[in-house]
């Protein structure tokens, strides 16, 4: 028999115990669990393990707003913040909603019993009356591997960071880490530290902003107060540079390139090594804490070399333009590999969710799927302002069908409201790219439009209407 509860939430990563904590205080009288496909609690805080992990962004705005980041150090290691969800967890028992070696594959929606139920890749079975996929968007058994020309001549070890290997031994050792991203720009600075030389291998270059106040150490906590005022100024900050750079985005980047170019060591010309192609926040900046990228290139302990992979050979990689760099470990930081909906294999009465073919509505549901969220954050702030956002709207969303007597809520989109034909994810970065046609699409206007936009969403997810007449809903039967 199923067990049954009247919200199962998928994931127990950084959004999943928000959305935990939601439903314990926004909807005390629903009954909930936590299933998670890993044996801990922490979702990529848990998973991603390589040299020096760390936030992408500032930890007072991806902290939790009810309980917030109080340790001044604004980027945090992967180790302090998987210890941080943790404790948000246990500090308010959503720990013991948690069942953990539980990996979704399946979840049937059968309208006759206004029931999702779903199976996991063991056999058993949960039943639930509303379905919460707090999954993230990318897969995590891999991440997107390059199949490079001569891979297999290589004598050195060839890792990508998604499963770094705790045998990995690099010090004294050149080290190339092909990518231009968040996780190349992190892996630099640490693997520099004790490696002979590390060199960043690019295809094409991209923005990046540094943010100080990682390498304090605190001398107390924050109150909280102060906590809250800073996320508010973060909060605020980031809007505005996000809304000024897609406004006037050649004065944005000739003002990120001329931070970076007074980083730089006097020999590293500014072009091509950064000079991105693209308009600022077409792809997410790369944030470097305390310049510390930037210091490794100063010091000598690494470089920066943009190119085209020719072939891998046995002592390095050659490029298509004759550069040999040799190499004993190769790091291939080639991106993540996005999926939809955790991977799990949806259905609607019997026939499959294609989510190519879905429209998503507030940036969270989807048109034609009953009584179901997917929690996304936002593409150019941090990821947990939007996910609590998503998970205090279902709330609202589950105690409004509890007023009414509501059994079903289906987003259905209007006759001409789709417009256009834009993927769910506004951004030109490789691994949005590759699968721009997996994911949900977005309409041409509210609420069938994402806006990446934390204030105005803040009173259009906490205050609009439910019944916005771009919603269906069933009655509960006498």
């Amino acid at each position: 028999m199923s067990e049954r509860v009247d919200v199962l939430v998928i994931g127990a990563g950084l959004s999943g115990i928000d959305a935990a904590y939601r439903l314990s205080t926004g909807c005390p009288g629903k009954t909930f669990l936590i299933l998670e496909a890993r044996e801990a609690i922490g979702g990529t805080w848990d998973l991603f393990r390589y040299p020096g992990v760390r936030s992408d962004s500032d930890m007072f705005t991806l902290g939790y707003p009810f309980r917030p980041w109080r340790n001044p150090r604004a980027i945090a290691s992967g180790d302090t913040i998987r210890e941080y969800i943790r404790d948000t967890a246990a500090r308010y028992g959503l720990d013991q909603k948690i069942r953990f070696g539980r990996r979704v594959v399946r979840a049937h929606w059968s309208s006759d019993d206004a029931t999702w139920t779903v199976e996991t890749d063991s056999g058993e079975t949960y039943a639930s009356t509303f379905l919460y996929l707090c999954t993230g968007y990318y897969r995590y058994s891999s991440g997107h591997e390059v199949d490079f020309p001569g891979r297999d001549a290589f004598r050195g070890r060839i890792v990508h960071p998604q499963h770094w290997p705790d045998d990995l031994d690099y010090a004294g050792k050149r080290v190339v880490v092909i990518g231009s991203g968040a996780t190349a720009v992190t892996l630099v600075p640490s693997m520099a530290a004790t490696a002979e030389h590390v060199t960043m291998l690019q295809r094409s270059p991209a923005y990046f902003v540094s943010l100080g106040g990682s390498g304090r150490e605190p001398d107390a906590e924050l109150s909280g107060p102060r906590a809250r005022l800073i996320r508010g100024r973060n909060v605020l900050g980031t809007a505005l540079l996000y809304q000024a750079s897609r406004r006037w985005p050649e004065r944005a980047a000739r003002f990120l390139q001329g931070q970076v170019a007074r980083q730089l060591p006097g020999d590293l010309p500014i072009d091509p090594h950064f000079t991105p192609r693209y308009r600022p926040w077409d792809q997410r900046p790369c944030v470097v804490p305390d310049g510390d990228f930037f210091a490794a290139l100063r010091a000598g302990k690494a470089s920066v070399v943009t190119g085209h992979v020719e072939t891998f050979r046995s002592t390095g990689v050659r490029l298509t333009d004759g550069t040999e760099i040799d190499a004993d470990v190769i790091v291939t930081a080639t991106g993540l590999t996005m999926v939809a909906f955790g991977e799990i294999a949806l259905d609607v009465d019997g026939t499959p969710v294609d989510a190519g073919r879905l429209h998503v509505y507030k940036g969270m549901m989807f048109s034609g799927v009953p009584n179901l969220a997917w929690c996304v954050g936002y593409i150019n702030a941090t990821w947990t302002l939007r996910a609590d956002l998503t998970s205090r709207y279902v709330c609202r969303l589950l105690n409004y069908m509890d007023r009414h007597r509501i059994a079903v809520t289906t987003p259905t989109m209007p006759p001409g409201a789709a417009g256009t034909d834009e993927p769910l994810m506004a951004l030109t970065s490789g691994y949005v790219r590759r699968a721009a046609a997996l994911l949900p699409r977005q309409g041409a206007r509210r609420p069938w439009r994402v806006r990446n936009n934390y204030l105005t969403d803040l009173p259009g997810m906490l205050l609009s209407r439910i019944n916005d007449g771009n919603v269906r809903f069933v009655r509960a039967k006498a």
